[in-house]
């Protein structure tokens, strides 16, 4: 197969990728989604909102290239990455072992097999929702939630059928795991704003620099030691291991109900989430907010207005 043709069909299948669907690059994975094509180049932005153009003469280079000898993709630099992502849609090329490289399939005929579903069996190619960063989570989930929480009373939750019950539990354990997650990193961060025994405010709230002692015994040795020099006996702070007394029950005739007081204790426990059903209800969620009219949207904005003067007059009143 000539580079034109490829070129061709490699233009064809930028142009045919789902909405959704986004690459990344070898190694690094950095996230960037095919703007257009045109007969010099491919127009490409990445998730950071650096538009960049991957040139045709550079893609003929690095098939040249390929064909002699298969890449090798934990050497790449950085500006290659994009060009082995993209081009390994094109027919007649393959991720393996590694590496980047031709395949004999080259025809059209013998590439068939790669296209899966409306995708291509690409290693780079991926869906947004599955490259979201941790505040896009949280800020899925927690739309989804809001709207769970709009559709249903929760109020009396004996109320609720068993199914809209698991939903909620999943939905608030998705925002619960996501938002700590991203309340620790920026805590990490605040850090270096607030110093010793300070405090910094914000629109909702304050925080304030603390600390907790955490601690971890010495050795043993250590610790019996300075004991010894203290006259404290020993056994004053002897006593059972658990994890010690784990293994004697695992490999001797000890009970485990002989040395352990056991009470049985039932909860609940995610397990599963449906993600594709989550990515379906956001779909909805957002075309209807695309779809508002103005009229509708000016009463959204009015309500928020209201809700925004209730909280001041609140906040006045202390």
């Amino acid at each position: 197969m000539s580079f034109d043709d490829r070129w061709r069909r490699l233009r064809e299948r930028c142009d045919s990728l789902e909405p959704d669907a986004v690459l990344v690059t070898p190694g690094d994975e950095r996230v960037f989604a095919v703007d257009r094509t045109d007969d010099e180049g491919i127009f490409v932005t990445f998730r950071e909102g650096r538009e960049r153009t991957l040139r045709r003469d550079q893609f003929e280079t690095l098939a040249d290239r390929v064909a002699d000898d298969p890449l090798e993709l934990d050497s790449l630099p950085p500006g290659v990455g994009p060009y082995v992502a993209v081009l390994s849609l094109a027919p007649g090329f393959v991720v393996e072992g590694g590496a980047f490289r031709t395949t004999d399939e080259a025809s059209d005929a013998g590439d068939i097999g790669r296209e899966t579903g409306g995708e291509y069996d690409s290693p780079f190619v991926r869906s947004r929702w599955d490259v979201r960063r941790p505040p896009e989570s949280v800020h899925d989930d927690a739309l989804l939630l809001a709207d769970w929480l709009e559709r249903h009373d929760a109020t009396d939750l004996g109320t609720l059928s068993s199914a809209d019950a698991v939903d909620l539990y999943v939905l608030l354990s998705d925002v619960q795991r996501g938002a700590d997650d991203l309340r620790r990193d920026v805590g990490d961060e605040l850090l270096d704003y607030v110093g010793p025994e300070g405090r910094l405010s914000g629109q909702f709230g304050t925080i304030t620099r603390t600390h907790r002692k955490r601690r971890q015994l010495k050795d043993d040795e250590a610790i019996f030691d300075r004991l010894d020099e203290a006259d404290v006996p020993r056994e004053w702070v002897l006593g059972v291991d658990p994890d010690k007394l784990d293994v004697v029950v695992a490999t001797t005739d000890v009970g485990e109900d002989e040395v352990y007081d056991i009470h049985d204790q039932y909860y609940v426990q995610k397990t599963g989430v449906d993600s594709g059903e989550k990515r379906t209800r956001l779909r909805g969620l957002r075309d209807r907010l695309e779809e508002l009219d103005d009229d509708e949207a000016d009463e959204i904005r009015e309500e928020i207005d209201h809700l925004e003067g209730r909280i001041d007059d609140l906040l006045a009143a202390g």
